[in-house]
């Protein structure tokens, strides 16, 4: 998952609906990427059925948890100072326990536990299922650890309980782990080999949620175009290729289809995607149904073919052009979002020019853009030296936002004189008088309530921008949905 909700800020609070019966407080804490608050759904859901009820109140808890991301040095950073802030008030209420999850649990392990001394249980994503067995060990005076991975374990069979915010949107897991192997990244090591999930298992959680109000859901994955599921279950239970070509396959196309069918009135999004496996058939799927939004987050991570290879990208710059030619044909109003990084080792200003081109022809709607971070264990670490200096990778940071900003204040303004649809998610944060949702392309739009209320489809005239946000008013409700 290379889209990065955020990193610099204090995590996002699970608070859930208590439970009747259940005595026990947990907080819980997630930083990161999106899979990572989609996970912290699915501990919940497990530790309720232990006895716990979330709090917001990190002094309340008896259990704390802090889910984690490893994508780059500065989210571990986070981390580790939320840590000092733990244990400040485990001095003043010494039963409390501290729990680490995630990426950075799965690349530290064991040494979590010398390096953070009030870290109590350290459980990597694939072994949520075992932390009440993890708990009792704490309980019984032993530090507890399971940073097992699986080949196998995509939490089909856990009804994950929902983030306590909107009530309008959901994240719904399709894949597990990444096999894709870029040489500056992380997850195939804290996350795993790639698995597909059940597509049965992911249509019942859908419909779940239609039932429970939810308006709009995500499809989730390291790699969503990646998805494979076979009639007959996973690669591992055919006896050889040939008996799996034999086997019914529902690839993400297919799944996109299924599930944009079951609910014609929820909206359908997905991410991420990776620009060699995002096949056209998933586009024409895009295009045929209108309850699947017309926004994509691409990830090109540089401009310069180069360093693509470099990277491991399996991709060049002129094949990521004619995805994007693709895109533009068969999805005229399709927003498109990016990731970038840049002073990855031995790029050069040519190189850096390269990205500059990249994104002048592509005109990105918005994007997430950092300088390189080498992490411990990538290829990128172990065989490139990281010979960008930091004041070069700053400069070249700072051209690329500001290139973006650009190019995200373009697509605003020619939003400006529109009619848009807009689901509304919640009040806008600068107005209680405002509501504030998203059009179909992810643009956020801001407008006068009214008469409308959170998960109403609404068509909103835009007559004004920000470089990000659409400002308008609402002229009536959608028929779309």
């Amino acid at each position: 998952m290379e889209k990065i909700i955020d990193e610099n800020t204090q995590g996002n609070t699970l608070t859930l609906e208590a439970r009747e019966g259940n005595s026990r407080k947990l907080y819980i804490e997630s930083y990161g990427c999106q899979m990572n608050f989609s996970d912290s759904e699915i501990v919940a859901s497990i530790l309720a059925e232990q006895g716990y009820n979330t709090t917001n109140l990190l002094e309340d808890a008896d259990l704390v948890l802090v889910n984690t991301c490893s994508i780059r040095d500065k989210a571990e950073q986070t981390v580790r100072k939320r840590l000092e802030k733990y244990n400040a008030v485990k001095r003043i209420n010494p039963k409390m326990k501290v729990g680490v999850l995630g990426c950075m649990a799965e690349r530290l392990k064991e040494k979590f536990l010398e390096e953070e001394k009030i870290v109590d249980l350290v459980v990597g994503p694939d072994a949520y299922k075992d932390i009440p067995n993890l708990l009792k060990e704490v309980e019984e005076g032993r530090d507890a650890v399971n940073v097992i991975l699986s080949k196998e374990e995509t939490y089909g069979d856990i009804s994950p309980v929902r983030l306590g915010g909107n009530g309008i949107t959901a994240f719904v897991s399709i894949t597990r782990g990444c096999d894709n192997m870029c040489t500056f990244c992380v997850v195939p090591f804290t996350r795993g080999r790639e698995r597909s999930r059940d597509p049965q298992s992911i249509l019942e959680e859908v419909n779940d949620l239609a039932e429970k109000g939810y308006k709009e859901i995500t499809l989730l994955g390291q790699n969503v175009d990646s998805y494979l599921w076979y009639g007959g279950g996973l690669k591992k239970d055919f006896k050889n290729a040939s008996e799996m070509q034999q086997a019914t396959a529902t690839n993400f196309s297919n799944l996109l289809a299924l599930v944009a069918e079951a609910q014609p009135k929820m909206r359908i999004r997905f991410s991420t995607s990776n620009p060699q496996d995002m096949t056209e058939d998933v586009l024409h799927t895009m295009a045929k149904y209108n309850n699947i939004c017309n926004y994509i987050h691409l990830p090109v991570q540089s401009g310069s073919t180069r360093i693509l290879k470099e990277m491991n990208r399996q991709h060049t710059r002129e094949e990521y052009f004619a995805l994007i030619d693709k895109v533009r044909e068969i999805l005229p109003d399709c927003g498109i979002s990016q990731d970038m990084i840049t002073g990855f080792p031995t790029e050069t200003e040519e190189d850096h020019q390269d990205t500059l081109s990249l994104m002048e022809y592509v005109k990105y709607d918005f994007g997430f853009m950092f300088m390189y971070s080498e992490r411990p264990g990538t290829l990128a670490a172990r065989k490139l030296v990281d010979d960008v200096p930091e004041e070069i990778k700053k400069r070249r940071l700072t051209e690329i936002v500001n290139l973006q900003q650009k190019h995200s204040a373009y697509h605003t303004n020619r939003t400006v004189g529109k009619t848009v649809e807009v689901l509304i998610e919640r009040e806008s944060k600068k107005s209680d008088q405002h509501w504030s949702g998203r059009t179909p392309q992810n643009t956020v739009a801001v407008f006068p309530k009214e008469n409308y209320k959170p998960g109403d489809f609404v068509l909103v005239k835009i007559n004004d921008c920000t470089t990000a946000t659409l400002l308008g008013e609402a002229v009536g409700y959608s028929n779309n949905h």
